[in-house]
């Protein structure tokens, strides 16, 4: 009975509320029809990814739901029309194709110390790494480097094999500032971002889902 009183924001509804809390979130474009999709994907550009949108799914991976690097018009109709396939389909999101490392972020109420913030390796394999840090939220932001400095992606973090150390200043201020979000809106229950998608130039969210009591 309790997921009756709870308000759940799927990706779309979720990366909006983020995006207008001052969040950067990738370019996206909630579609319908293949028709959509095409003119979507001429604000984009190319490549994109494109995702399954349903309140229903909450792990895509696991119905098939994303397609990576989709290249052209051609790969654009065949992922759209494998994906409207897709069992509780709402919509199919374009987003904008983005490379870098994949982070996950989160809060979540728990009942002996509030909210929590939360960052570890995120994408697919978020749950079988389980590299994930915590505070008592809300952080500053040297509480959001030394978390960072706690995982153990950190070392690929900070530039691997002459690669460049991705925007650690960006990182932290998206972790401090989402250690500050529960201050205002008490009710979030849980708060999930995997992917983050983080570079030497940016660091933006490209997946959400928020569970309000």
């Amino acid at each position: 009975f309790l997921v009756l009183n709870m308000n759940i924001l799927a990706e779309k509804e979720a990366e909006d509320f983020l995006e207008d809390h001052g969040f950067p979130v990738a370019r996206r474009i909630y579609t319908k029809t293949l028709n959509q999709a095409l003119n979507a994907v001429k604000k984009t550009g190319y490549p994109i990814v494109m995702k399954v949108s349903s309140k229903k799914i909450i792990h895509k991976s696991d119905v098939n739901g994303v397609i990576v690097d989709i290249r052209n018009d051609k790969e654009l109709t065949d992922s759209f029309n494998q994906i409207k396939k897709i069992k509780g389909l709402q919509g199919v999101l374009i987003h904008e194709y983005l490379e870098g490392n994949a982070l996950f972020l989160g809060l979540k109420y728990d009942e002996t110390f509030g909210h929590v913030v939360a960052i570890g390796s995120g994408g697919i394999y978020t749950e079988i790494l389980k590299d994930i840090t915590f505070r008592i939220c809300p952080i500053a932001k040297e509480d959001a480097l030394e978390m960072l400095r706690e995982l153990k992606i950190y070392k690929i973090l900070n530039g691997y094999r002459g690669k460049e150390a991705v925007n650690f200043d960006k990182l932290s201020n998206l972790l401090v500032n989402l250690s500050r979000l529960p201050l205002k809106f008490k009710t979030i229950k849980e708060l999930d971002i995997n992917p983050l998608i983080v570079s030497e130039k940016f660091a933006k969210i490209a997946d959400a889902r928020i569970v309000f009591n």
